[in-house]
């Protein structure tokens, strides 16, 4: 499934859209704060495709936007900082130590 999976940057560039055949099934979104830090401040998925890594996606989306554009993220939404605590990947972007 997480190949038919569109994750498509919002139209006002805030977060990302999890996609399914032209159906939303999940979102996250951040804010920007001063030119080198992002703020997770949201991240969901829709009931009947939590447990297929939507959510991961999603933040691994996020993950790699900050990383291109140079910046380092706070984790606010509990399960954004649950993934950041979880996977190692994400140390090198991590701006808070929020556990």
């Amino acid at each position: 499934m997480e190949k038919e999976v569109q994750y498509l940057l919002t139209p006002s560039q805030d977060g990302f859209d999890a996609v399914l055949n032209g159906q939303k099934i999940g979102e996250i979104t951040f804010v920007r704060v001063g030119p080198d830090t992002l703020i997770i401040d949201y991240t969901g998925v829709s009931p009947e495709f939590r447990h297929h890594n939507i959510g991961l996606t999603l933040v691994r989306n996020v993950a790699d936007m900050a990383r291109s554009q140079h910046r380092h993220i706070i984790t606010l939404c509990p399960f954004a900082r649950a993934m950041f605590n979880r996977f190692p990947e994400f140390d090198d972007i991590r701006l808070m130590n929020a556990h």
